[in-house]
């Protein structure tokens, strides 16, 4: 080769050989520039992921900057607008995400029903029609009128799991949300609708969070054809360990007691398949569920129960797949005791049921965690989720501009607003009563406790830094207990009257875990003492004064069995349907009223009671003072004075021939007569459904006479044209008299019940609030009352 010269024209006269490895040459070439191109690309995805830690939960290096991000979204984004709307191609999707859209600055997108008929071309209207056609059931009401609701598009943040500065306010994390005009006219249209039409939130996947430089903190997660166990076992960890007492005793309030269940109460051995006396400290699995019809051969009863007592006496061939599911889920959890109601109880004695539910307290609040089968309508389904094709989840996603946007099962409430569990009275208080609990529904599972909530949809694992907060926290339910014990009690009464009960008189057993809790949690006393028929004597002032739904028949419930005597017309359990305790709004409009009723001064000394056992004992109930001004207006001067004194024990009997009934009330108070007169149809009850009590107005005895309060009463049957009134204790509101006649100042109005009498025995009818002068002026007789 050495001396060889080279001709201008030497390439010119290459052989056919030569010029197709040139040509080679050149696609080798191109194929490297290509692979080049795409290892550049993987680099810097590779660049942002580093800044994403695995689990979500460990601090991580800074994230790149906004303008870094931005620029890699121009690199990596597709246009797949040819998926989208007219409407919908024109949002920038990427940069919504990135920066956020203040609800000030929301985005009109269409109509509903517009945006229904364009699911089929458009990937962003299927994710909104995906959540409507299946939250609102359409399918089952395809005439429902969707003109009037516009749909309009802003972002709110998810929150954050870390410190209080990360991450950066440029990187939050953020969901779309759907907000509905005319959502309020619907549910007037359509109220039935109410619990499950409403806005929808979208979500980016977590396969997507690294383009954005975040964690993958707060995305949406894909669910699995059964729940992840060592999930569960991650979420029960961070409740032990990063929630302390919090947690560890929801209503037991740290009285010190002991925190063992009795030996009388039974627990299921899953290893040994045998009922076992509770062994003490024992971690176990308690159960909710829904009985349901069907056969009962799975539940142990005085023949079975020395069988089911012997190393493999459970055969679980003949149990219900709730069951059997239950068993399967405590042994994936690796603990070996479990509590199921139809197992653990025999169900043919009644002695063993009464000390059993009396216990009810202590078997779901020291429970390690309440399983909620939430997802089916009796012991015959399977919980959803414990084992292959027990569930279809019904998590719909869509690529949206090259992204990976969900919407995710219903958040908690929602999804228990609809479930047949959650209309049963019986498991309110198991989940009230439960510090850690898993609700398993058709979608997903949900584990709750006091401070946290997650779900198998979002990824939300987080140790708890303090100043930690996100969405899911506020979909949880309510506290159990509440700040104070009448709260607690009276949030307790309205849940379980409005639920379903198989046997109407089981309500107050069904509601016997709750007030022993609340006895117990606030060292009320001896819960046997504080409660009666359900009614929380402690607090009689304000107990007493709760009203029918007015929606609601008024009638009695059946009696208890080896009950003959009829239950005291003072206690809601006497009564069947739904019970409110409500302000004195009631008064203004009989749908009105939230919080609870407001008593700022009580006027009975003494109250008193005929026990069980036929004896007349006194009540220990908390008396509220009224504070007044110093020095004293003229209305305060001549305010309402009540009887004064305690009673003798002549006055705590009565001359009827015969003795007074258990639960008879006994106390002092005065009584008079007034008129009354239907107000008619209620203008602002707008549910369409019939109405069973009514407002009325209360007329003075001066002629011409002039509305004076207003009571609550029962139209069917229609009371008699007057009522006798007994005075309870004080209230303060106005329009519910006559103002031009009677002037308002404060705290001027008087609680009254309004009473039938026979034989010297009142009966309650109903609820009212009189004028203070209007009393005064109607010249009352002292009275002791016997009120049954």
């Amino acid at each position: 080769m050495k001396g060889l010269q080279y001709h201008p024209l030497m390439f010119l006269t290459l052989s056919p050989v030569s010029t197709h490895v040139s040509a080679l040459v050149g696609i080798i070439g191109g194929i490297a520039l290509g692979v080049l191109v795409i290892w550049l690309l993987v680099v810097l995805r590779c660049k942002l992921k580093a800044n994403i830690p695995s689990d979500g939960t460990s601090e991580s290096a800074p994230p790149l900057n906004p303008d870094q991000i931005r620029t890699e979204l121009l690199i990596d984004h597709i246009d797949s607008n040819t998926l989208l709307c007219s409407v919908c191609e024109n949002l920038n999707f990427y940069q919504i995400f990135l920066d956020g859209i203040p609800e000030a600055e929301e985005i009109p997108l269409d109509s509903l029903s517009s945006i229904l008929q364009k699911s089929y071309q458009c990937s962003f209207c299927r994710l909104i029609s995906f959540h409507v056609r299946r939250t609102w059931m359409l399918d089952k009401f395809p005439d429902v009128d969707l003109s009037g609701i516009q749909c309009r598009l802003f972002s709110m943040a998810c929150g954050c799991l870390r410190g209080p500065f990360y991450p950066q306010p440029k990187f939050r994390c953020y969901r779309l949300h759907i907000n509905m005009e005319g959502l309020k006219e619907f549910w007037e249209k359509y109220p039935t609708s109410r619990a499950t039409a409403g806005s929808l939130n979208i979500y980016l996947m977590q396969e997507d969070a690294f383009k954005f430089g975040r964690p993958t903190d707060l995305h949406s997660r894909r669910v699995k054809n059964t729940v992840d166990i060592d999930l569960v076992k991650k979420w029960i960890k961070l409740c032990q360990e990063n929630h302390g007492d919090e947690c560890q005793n929801v209503w037991r309030m740290g009285d010190g007691e002991d925190e063992n269940l009795p030996k009388y109460v039974r627990l299921v051995d899953v290893v040994s398949m045998t009922l076992v006396p509770a062994p003490s400290g024992c971690r176990y699995v308690a159960l909710s569920y829904v009985w349901g019809t069907g056969s009962t051969e799975y539940r142990t009863t005085t023949n079975n129960i020395a069988e089911r007592s012997t190393p493999g006496g459970l055969n679980t061939a003949i149990f219900p797949a709730t069951i059997t599911d239950s068993i399967l889920f405590t042994r994936q959890l690796g603990l070996r005791y479990l509590w199921i109601d139809a197992l653990c109880i025999i169900q043919d004695c009644s002695q063993d049921k009464i000390t059993q539910i009396k216990s009810m307290d202590l078997v779901y609040g020291l429970s390690y965690l309440t399983v909620m089968a939430a997802g089916g309508a009796s012991a015959r389904d399977p919980i959803p989720g414990c084992r292959p094709r027990t569930r279809t989840p019904k998590q719909h996603i869509e690529v949206v501009q090259g992204l990976h946007l969900c919407v995710g099962p219903p958040r908690l409430q929602e999804a228990l607003a609809l479930s047949v569990w959650n209309s049963r009275c019986w498991t309110y208080q198991e989940s009230a009563l439960s510090r850690r609990r898993i609700y398993f529904t058709e979608q997903q599972a949900y584990f709750e406790c006091r401070r946290d909530l997650f779900c198998e949809d979002i990824v939300a694992e987080s140790k708890g830094h303090q100043f930690s907060s996100h969405f899911l926290r506020y979909s949880r339910g309510d506290y159990f207990p509440q700040a104070d014990p009448f709260g607690s009690y009276m949030w307790a009464v309205k849940e379980c009257t409005r639920r379903n009960l198989t046997v109407e008189s089981d309500v107050v057993d069904a509601l016997t875990g709750v007030t022993n809790a609340l006895a117990i949690g606030f060292s009320l006393g001896d819960p046997a003492r504080v409660f009666h028929c359900g009614m929380m004597l402690t607090y009689l002032h304000q107990a007493l004064l709760w009203q029918h739904d007015p929606h609601t028949p008024r009638a009695r419930r059946s009696l208890p069995d080896g009950v003959s005597l009829p239950l005291p017309s003072w206690a809601w359990a006497t009564w069947c349907g739904a019970v409110d305790y409500t302000s004195e709004h009631r008064y203004l409009g009989i749908v009105n009223g939230s919080g609870e009723p407001s008593v700022v001064e009580t006027f009975i000394n003494s109250w008193y009671i005929v026990d069980h056992s036929g004896n007349t004992v006194e009540l220990d109930v908390r008396r509220v003072s009224r504070i007044v001004s110093n020095p004293m207006k003229e209305e305060e001067k001549l305010a309402y004075s009540p009887p004064s004194g305690i009673l003798d024990s002549t006055e705590l009997t009565l001359d009827i021939h015969r003795p007074l009934a258990p639960g008879t009330l006994i106390f002092r108070t005065t009584s008079s007569h007034f008129g009354i007169v239907w107000r008619g149809s209620e203008e602002n009850d707008d549910s369409g459904a019939s109405l069973h009590h009514g407002l009325f107005n209360i007329l003075s005895a001066t002629s011409p006479p002039i509305w004076v309060g207003t009571a609550v009463l029962p139209l069917d049957p229609m009371p008699p044209p007057s009522l006798e009134f007994i005075v309870l204790s004080r209230t303060g509101t106005n329009r519910v008299y006559d103002e031009q006649s009677l002037k308002y100042y404060h705290e001027c109005v008087l609680h009254v019940m309004a009473v039938s009498q026979n034989e010297g025995l009142m009966q309650r009818v109903g609820l009212g609030v009189i004028h203070e002068v209007s009393w005064n002026a109607s010249r009352p007789k002292e009275k002791v009352v016997f009120l049954r």
